[in-house]
């Protein structure tokens, strides 16, 4: 109360040095303005982490920020996440989950992708490799080693790697990789052959 009246003193004075019509709007404003001050300094630390113990849920444990919840949603595959199909995939190939987990990792119920450098300049390769690890990414789910060609097309303009005007010729270049001999419009789903699953098994080694 001490420090309050002091201040309403100091405020008295300097709405005296104004002009007499501005007198008393100058205090009210000098007034309000100290008075907010002054409430929103009135909490000390201790009673702001009294309210954060207020705010435990109903375990007892601290809220945890967004940032905390979803890292502790995220965790590494296990051999029990892939399915049969892919697990042979690995051992035929000399690679283990261990691999996968240097390209992927677990956000709840979803499998999700961890590397952004795809190891390459060029646009055919780039493209080439999205289709490879979309196929893997796939099989971990369903064992298929297969996507949708709009799925990989979408992901190569999210990374400015998308050559419209080369699109299929990439595709029929590297046609032993896939299960058509010569690709075209009417191929929505491409699947890897025997081939295309060694070439993914380089590109994974690569991507580590």
């Amino acid at each position: 109360m001490k420090n309050i009246k002091e201040k309403v003193l100091e405020i008295v004075k300097i709405a005296q040095e104004c002009p007499d019509n501005l007198q008393k709007s100058c205090f009210e404003i000098l007034l309000k303005h100290e008075l907010g001050f002054h409430e929103a300094s009135k909490k000390s630390p201790k009673e702001q982490q009294q309210k954060t113990r207020q705010e435990k849920n109903k375990s007892g444990e601290e809220p945890k920020s967004v940032v905390e919840q979803s890292a502790n949603t995220q965790d590494d595959l296990t051999s029990a996440d892939l399915h049969l199909k892919t697990r042979r995939f690995l051992e035929k190939q000399g690679l283990s989950v261990d691999h996968l987990n240097q390209l992927f990792y677990k956000d709840g119920d979803q499998i999700l992708p961890l590397y952004d450098d795809l190891k390459t300049t060029r646009t055919s390769e780039s493209q080439i490799r999205i289709t490879l690890l979309q196929c893997l990414l796939n099989s971990i789910r369903t064992g298929d080693f297969q996507t949708q060609v709009e799925s990989a097309r979408d992901e190569a303009s999210t990374r400015k790697c998308y050559d419209k005007n080369n699109w299929g010729g990439n595709y029929s270049n590297n046609a032993a990789l896939f299960d058509f001999e010569k690709y075209s419009r009417q191929v929505k789903v491409i699947t890897l052959s025997e081939q295309g699953k060694a070439e993914l098994a380089n590109v994974i080694k690569e991507l580590q």
